[in-house]
């Protein structure tokens, strides 16, 4: 059964969301047979930090309040993260445009290693202090992965997989996404945010035993009891 991912990688929310996911399928007897696959989103699509920004002064900009306000905000989310294990550093977090970072994740998943390249991008992002919209950052990544440096380096400077990443948007619109992280279950049931582990794990398992049994697909619907834990495009909100 394949599931669907929306993110971006400067959602925190994604990171977590993706914590909470994982922790669901590592409970289940059927995980080998749960396909992931990641979606571009762009929570900022028009942003290029060109004046070296940190990310409080990009909070305190984009959502018009004080830079200890966005202080407080940002130490919320590293609470949160911090109960599945991520340290999140916000402090030497770098503010980027993501798109040439969902166009490296279209190239690996074309070598079959998209999850470990999203895991690897929100690590870099998150806790590396890493710009994920310079090449090098990227280039750095894929020779971790494993990937080829000039064949990465060649699709970074061409257009590669832009349409793919577009057409990710273009989907997201489709269904109906306001914010990520954004699951979408056999292409019938979604959830959205950084739900906890249980509903995670129920959402699975009632889709999974749904598809087992080969039923038609319905309209896709939301099993959102809330819509806390979430990223768009005016920011991140508890």
């Amino acid at each position: 059964m394949k599931v669907e991912i929306w993110s971006d990688v400067m959602c925190p929310f994604c990171y977590i969301g993706k914590r909470h996911f994982e922790k669901a399928i590592e409970k289940l007897p059927f995980k080998d047979d749960i396909e992931i696959e990641w979606k571009s989103f762009q929570l900022n699509p028009e942003y290029n930090n060109t004046t070296n920004e940190d990310l409080y002064t990009y909070l305190a900009r984009a959502k018009g309040m004080s830079i200890e306000q966005a202080k407080q905000m940002t130490g919320q989310v590293v609470e949160m993260a911090s109960n599945v294990g991520l340290d999140l550093n916000f402090a030497t977090n770098v503010p980027a445009n993501s798109f040439d970072a969902h166009r490296f994740l279209h190239f690996a998943k074309s070598k079959g290693l998209q999850n470990q390249a999203e895991e690897a991008l929100f690590n870099a992002h998150f806790m590396g202090a890493k710009d994920i919209a310079k090449h090098e950052t990227l280039l750095s990544i894929a020779e971790d992965l494993g990937l080829d440096k000039t064949e990465t380096l060649n699709v970074l400077k061409s257009d590669d997989f832009a349409e793919a990443v577009r057409y990710d948007v273009y989907e997201s619109q489709q269904l109906g996404v306001r914010g990520v992280p954004y699951f979408v279950f056999d292409r019938k049931y979604a959830l959205s945010g950084a739900q906890p582990v249980l509903a995670f794990e129920q959402a699975i398992v009632q889709s999974f035993t749904e598809w087992q049994a080969m039923q038609p697909k319905t309209t896709l619907q939301s099993l959102n009891k809330n819509d806390d834990a979430i990223c768009d495009e005016n920011g991140c909100e508890i």
